[in-house]
């Protein structure tokens, strides 16, 4: 019997991280839950998908993120896939961004998703094998005039999985799915005017997301360095 494959998923205590666990769980995949604060949601997730593993990490730290893929190793042995879905999102006008507001976004939205990729690949190739998925954003895409920072963090994950997609190959592909608007996204103020302007007609749903994800880990390592946006083709507007 194939060994169960193992997916580290970053924030996954609650909304699209949730989600993603819930579909890789369904698919076969031994989930593995990462959170910081959000402990009582994180343990309802693990309890969903299997009493799956549970890790705690502040990710604006690399000191932490190192300790948690250390303690990756030693409670799991290894990990297939690793999935960056932690994030922030906070609307800001550019013209009064702070140095703190734009520290807030980037130390976890792009810094940590760099230094999880790095971490997360020198585990992988010890096993000889791995798939990287990181969760950008339409707004990595497409500007959004009050979330300048936002959308330069999201570009730049973007950016950040083409060229790790060329370091790390052959042995791990490194993807990112982009959503665009999704039920779980409700804090999105001008969400309404979104959703008219996508061709779908519709806001996505999480299990859209989760599924896209699920294409990528599930795909051979002649898939890489893509951009899959699950956007109802907003992003082509």
């Amino acid at each position: 019997m194939e060994q169960q494959k193992t997916v580290l998923i970053t924030g996954a205590a609650k909304r699209i991280g949730r989600g993603i666990a819930l579909r890789l769980h369904q698919a076969g995949y031994r989930v593995a839950i990462h959170y910081r604060n959000s402990e009582k949601e994180a343990r309802a997730t693990a309890e969903e998908c299997g009493s799956a593993p549970l890790f705690r990490a502040n990710l604006e730290s690399v000191d932490e993120i190192q300790r948690m893929f250390r303690e990756a190793e030693e409670r799991l042995g290894s990990i297939y896939g690793l999935v960056n879905n932690a994030a922030r999102f906070r609307r800001r006008d550019p013209l009064e961004v702070t140095e703190a507001d734009w520290d807030f976004i980037h130390s976890v939205n792009l810094k940590a998703t760099f230094f999880c990729c790095q971490q997360g690949a020198r585990l992988m190739k010890k096993s000889g094998e791995g798939r990287i998925v990181n969760i950008s954003s339409l707004g990595g895409i497409r500007p959004w005039e009050m979330y300048a920072h936002y959308c330069a963090s999201k570009a730049g994950v973007i950016m950040l999985t083409r060229a790790l997609a060329k370091a790390f190959a052959p042995e791990i592909t490194v993807n990112s799915v982009a959503p665009g608007v999704i039920l779980a996204s409700g804090q999105e103020p001008r969400i309404e005017d979104m959703i008219a302007a996508t061709p779908a007609a519709r806001s996505g749903t999480v299990e859209e997301v989760a599924d896209a994800v699920l294409h990528f880990l599930n795909a051979t390592n002649f898939v890489t360095g893509q951009v899959l946006a699950v956007d109802g083709g907003l992003s082509q507007r």
